[in-house]
């Protein structure tokens, strides 16, 4: 049986988006099984773009950054490098392997001070209200299932203090309906556990959040288009 579309209101009309066909349970074990291997594939080709959306979030000294979704670690790294020694970097991640992976670059760099890792969901961020200077979600919110990335939004504006910046990176379906896409969104509902992101209007999604736009950018890892996007949270929310 043909699984639904989940839908969500474009700024043209409303365009569908696919769900997301794997359990939580699922996704902890294929990324916990990924962890050996993840800096000599994925992590090779997102490298760049993750780089490029670091220096666009303007990270200061002393800023406290949590990054969602942190993999083996190579951002977390190079955001201690912004923040320097008067700052402190946070990272939440569904996979304990990942963790574990990432706290060993941290401790070779010498950064168990600057960087505290969780494993947990993001859905429930377990920081309190008005943390952040920064939230840094890379390759990450398109693997949450449709109504769950409104809820992620919120928590990262919870967390977030006035003012602070939300930076994301993420495969993207605002570059049109391409041929790529749509053999990529065939083989999402093919094979859900082993292709389980797909694209995402992101700009949509964190406008729809509350968040204004600083930046956006559409480029592509190879023909696969994404999408770098800066948000900053409304100064006069509460």
């Amino acid at each position: 049986m043909k699984p639904s579309i989940s839908k969500i209101k474009s700024k043209d009309n409303c365009s569908n988006i696919l769900p997301v066909l794997r359990s939580k349970e699922e996704a902890k074990e294929t990324y916990d099984k990924i962890s050996r291997f993840y800096d000599y594939t994925e992590g090779v080709f997102e490298k760049k773009y993750i780089n490029m959306a670091i220096r666009y979030l303007d990270i200061k000294k002393g800023d406290v950054v949590l990054e969602i979704g942190f993999g083996t670690g190579n951002a977390l790294i190079k955001i201690a490098e912004y923040v320097g020694e008067n700052g402190h970097v946070h990272g939440i991640d569904i996979s304990p392997k990942m963790v574990e992976k990432a706290n060993i670059k941290i401790k070779n760099k010498l950064l168990q001070g600057r960087i505290k890792l969780t494993a947990g969901d993001a859905l429930r961020l377990p920081y309190p209200d008005s943390k952040f200077n920064v939230v840094f979600i890379s390759f990450t919110l398109e693997l949450f299932d449709t109504p769950e990335i409104p809820m992620v939004l919120k928590e990262v504006n919870r967390v977030l203090k006035r003012g602070g910046r939300l930076g994301v990176v993420s495969l993207s379906k605002e570059n049109g309906n391409s041929l790529f896409l749509r053999l990529y969104e065939w083989a999402h509902i093919k094979f859900p556990r082993h292709i389980d992101c797909r694209p995402i209007f992101v700009c949509n999604s964190i406008e729809g959040a509350g968040f204004n736009i600083l930046f956006k950018k559409k480029t592509k890892i190879f023909l696969a288009p994404i999408e770098i996007v800066i948000g900053l949270r409304n100064l006069s929310e509460m």
